[in-house]
Protein backbone atom coordinates (compact mmCIF):
# COMPACT_ATOMS: atom_id res chain seq x y z
CA UNK A 1 0.00 0.00 0.00
CA UNK A 2 1.27 3.20 -0.97
CA UNK A 3 0.70 6.73 0.20
CA UNK A 4 -2.17 6.97 -2.60
CA UNK A 5 -4.19 4.06 -1.67
CA UNK A 6 -3.58 5.87 2.18
CA UNK A 7 -5.27 8.69 0.62
CA UNK A 8 -8.18 6.62 -0.85
CA UNK A 9 -8.90 5.08 1.93
CA UNK A 10 -8.71 8.22 4.09
CA UNK A 11 -11.23 9.95 1.82
CA UNK A 12 -13.65 6.97 1.87
CA UNK A 13 -13.29 6.90 5.28
CA UNK A 14 -14.51 10.22 5.73
CA UNK A 15 -16.57 9.92 2.84
CA UNK A 16 -17.83 6.71 1.64
CA UNK A 17 -20.21 8.38 -0.92
CA UNK A 18 -17.50 10.08 -2.69
CA UNK A 19 -17.23 9.78 -6.54
CA UNK A 20 -14.31 8.15 -7.69
CA UNK A 21 -13.51 11.59 -9.92
CA UNK A 22 -13.59 13.82 -6.94
CA UNK A 23 -10.91 11.50 -4.90
CA UNK A 24 -9.05 11.57 -8.28
CA UNK A 25 -8.83 15.14 -8.22
CA UNK A 26 -8.44 15.81 -4.54
CA UNK A 27 -5.10 12.79 -4.90
CA UNK A 28 -4.33 13.99 -8.36
CA UNK A 29 -4.78 10.79 -10.43
CA UNK A 30 -6.83 9.60 -13.15
CA UNK A 31 -9.91 8.14 -12.44
CA UNK A 32 -9.36 4.95 -14.20
CA UNK A 33 -6.24 5.12 -12.08
CA UNK A 34 -8.58 5.34 -8.61
CA UNK A 35 -11.29 3.13 -9.94
CA UNK A 36 -8.60 0.51 -10.58
CA UNK A 37 -6.86 0.93 -7.10
CA UNK A 38 -9.87 0.80 -5.10
CA UNK A 39 -10.86 -2.77 -6.75
CA UNK A 40 -7.53 -3.65 -5.73
CA UNK A 41 -7.61 -2.49 -2.58
CA UNK A 42 -11.79 -4.50 -2.13
CA UNK A 43 -10.24 -7.63 -3.47
CA UNK A 44 -7.18 -7.53 -1.21
CA UNK A 45 -9.61 -7.40 1.77
CA UNK A 46 -8.66 -3.96 2.38
CA UNK A 47 -11.81 -2.53 1.72
CA UNK A 48 -14.25 -4.50 3.30
CA UNK A 49 -17.58 -2.21 2.68
CA UNK A 50 -18.73 0.98 2.67
CA UNK A 51 -21.24 2.29 5.35
CA UNK A 52 -23.17 4.81 6.58
CA UNK A 53 -22.19 7.25 9.80
CA UNK A 54 -25.39 7.41 11.56
CA UNK A 55 -26.20 10.55 13.87
CA UNK A 56 -25.23 10.17 17.61
CA UNK A 57 -28.67 10.13 19.52
CA UNK A 58 -30.09 12.99 20.74
CA UNK A 59 -29.48 14.99 23.93
CA UNK A 60 -30.79 13.11 26.64
CA UNK A 61 -29.75 9.74 24.84
CA UNK A 62 -27.19 7.56 26.79
CA UNK A 63 -25.06 4.79 26.19
CA UNK A 64 -23.79 1.55 28.05
CA UNK A 65 -22.34 -1.63 28.17
CA UNK A 66 -24.46 -4.42 29.21
CA UNK A 67 -22.18 -7.23 30.65
CA UNK A 68 -24.61 -10.74 30.81
CA UNK A 69 -24.02 -13.64 32.90
CA UNK A 70 -25.98 -16.86 32.07
CA UNK A 71 -25.89 -19.94 32.89
CA UNK A 72 -27.01 -23.26 30.51
CA UNK A 73 -26.78 -21.59 26.97
CA UNK A 74 -25.18 -20.24 24.10
CA UNK A 75 -24.40 -16.64 22.76
CA UNK A 76 -26.72 -17.51 19.93
CA UNK A 77 -30.16 -18.34 22.02
CA UNK A 78 -30.20 -14.67 24.10
CA UNK A 79 -29.29 -13.20 20.28
CA UNK A 80 -32.20 -13.49 18.92
CA UNK A 81 -34.21 -12.14 21.78
CA UNK A 82 -31.74 -9.49 21.61
CA UNK A 83 -33.09 -8.50 17.83
CA UNK A 84 -36.27 -7.33 19.45
CA UNK A 85 -34.50 -4.26 21.18
CA UNK A 86 -33.93 -1.44 18.26
CA UNK A 87 -31.82 0.49 21.10
CA UNK A 88 -29.45 -2.79 21.10
CA UNK A 89 -26.59 -2.01 18.58
CA UNK A 90 -24.07 -4.50 18.87
CA UNK A 91 -23.85 -8.28 20.81
CA UNK A 92 -20.57 -9.76 21.01
CA UNK A 93 -19.80 -13.22 22.68
CA UNK A 94 -16.68 -12.71 24.46
CA UNK A 95 -14.03 -15.29 26.31
CA UNK A 96 -13.59 -14.97 30.10
CA UNK A 97 -16.52 -14.46 33.19
CA UNK A 98 -18.52 -12.66 31.07
CA UNK A 99 -20.59 -14.48 28.66
CA UNK A 100 -22.16 -11.77 26.35
CA UNK A 101 -21.56 -7.84 26.23
CA UNK A 102 -24.15 -5.72 24.28
CA UNK A 103 -23.83 -2.20 23.62
CA UNK A 104 -26.80 -0.27 23.92
CA UNK A 105 -27.91 3.19 23.31
CA UNK A 106 -31.39 4.27 24.71
CA UNK A 107 -33.45 7.66 24.29
CA UNK A 108 -33.43 7.95 27.99
CA UNK A 109 -32.20 6.87 31.31
CA UNK A 110 -35.83 5.12 32.09
CA UNK A 111 -35.21 3.50 28.79
CA UNK A 112 -32.26 1.72 29.85
CA UNK A 113 -33.33 0.83 32.84
CA UNK A 114 -36.57 -0.68 31.05
CA UNK A 115 -34.29 -2.75 28.80
CA UNK A 116 -31.96 -3.57 31.34
CA UNK A 117 -34.83 -5.23 33.56
CA UNK A 118 -36.40 -7.32 30.58
CA UNK A 119 -32.84 -8.62 30.23
CA UNK A 120 -32.33 -9.71 33.66
CA UNK A 121 -35.92 -11.82 33.25
CA UNK A 122 -34.62 -13.68 30.37
CA UNK A 123 -34.57 -17.76 31.14
CA UNK A 124 -31.47 -18.84 32.50
CA UNK A 125 -29.78 -14.93 32.88
CA UNK A 126 -27.56 -14.86 36.17
CA UNK A 127 -26.33 -11.76 36.00
CA UNK A 128 -26.57 -8.06 34.47
CA UNK A 129 -23.91 -5.45 34.64
CA UNK A 130 -23.88 -2.06 33.41
CA UNK A 131 -21.03 0.44 32.04
CA UNK A 132 -22.18 3.53 31.32
CA UNK A 133 -20.30 5.49 28.75
CA UNK A 134 -19.11 8.96 29.83
CA UNK A 135 -16.81 9.60 27.55
CA UNK A 136 -15.93 8.59 23.94
CA UNK A 137 -13.72 9.33 21.03
CA UNK A 138 -14.05 8.72 17.27
CA UNK A 139 -11.43 6.77 15.74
Amino acid sequence: MDKFDRQIIALLRADARLAVSQIAREINLSRSAVSERIRQLEQAGTIQGYHARIAEPADGAVKAFLELFYKDGRCENYVERMRSFTEIRRCCGISGETDMLVYVEAGSMARLSEIRGLIENFPGMQKVKTHMVVQEWAM
